[in-house]
């Protein structure tokens, strides 16, 4: 695949932030600053790709988000998705629980932005939670399921429209990919290493998808 398409999206998209910021009045981050923290490099995450059990889904019976609990205090008083919106947003003003009250938010998963309502952006599991459950989290202690749901140190929470987070659901890659293409690399590497840091399976299927996107995206 040649990477001119991507570039060239790529290029309409600086563009057109920098147009909004001089409308705004603000000086637009570049995209890769506002994507989660601890993204493997390709090799890395082709590594781990390799290291992966390929098994079938198991079933849904018995799940419950309940049994994932989050947005659990993780540093007092902040909890797991006031981290979120205040580590990748920018010019983010909090109030004293840490609830953010403005500030400007990047969904990577359409390449929209939001702006100064913080109920209007939604801090998505990348890899979800009935997802998790189905391929290895059914069998994890409660204190486990919390800590995949909470995790604000690796890649696993991004932020997301309402409208993107919806269209994702629970679908792994082979079902659902982001419409900004741009980002494609960056969430098979960050979908890849969340499930190589918690041991969970993959699918044949959703294996070839994200060493296909490897191969086209990176």
């Amino acid at each position: 695949m040649s990477p001119y398409p991507r570039a060239f999206s790529r290029a309409l998209s600086a563009i057109s932030a920098i147009a909004l910021a001089l409308v705004l009045g603000w000086s637009a981050p570049a995209a890769a600053d506002t994507l989660p923290p601890n993204i493997p490099g390709e090799s890395a995450a082709r590594t781990q790709l390799n290291s992966l059990t390929v098994a079938p889904k198991g079933p849904q019976s018995g799940y419950d988000r309940s049994l994932f609990p989050h947005w659990n205090v993780v540093d007092s008083p902040c909890t797991a998705r006031q981290v979120v919106l205040g580590r990748d947003g920018y010019d983010v003003v909090t109030n004293d629980d840490c609830q953010p009250t403005s500030g400007r938010w990047w969904s990577a998963f359409d390449d929209e932005w939001v702006h100064d309502v913080p109920g209007e952006i939604s801090v998505d599991h990348l890899v979800p939670l009935s997802e998790a459950w189905k391929t290895g989290a059914a069998d994890w202690s409660t204190a486990r399921r919390a800590d995949f749901a909470n995790d604000v140190t690796s890649s696993q929470l991004w932020l997301a429209t309402p409208s993107s987070n919806s269209s994702k659901g629970d679908k792994d890659p082979s079902e659902w990919m982001p419409p900004n293409s741009a980002v494609h690399c960056d969430y098979v590497k960050s979908w890849i290493d969340v499930k190589h840091r918690y041991d969970l399976t993959i699918t044949s299927t959703e294996k070839s998808t994200l060493r296909g996107t490897l191969d086209t995206a990176c």
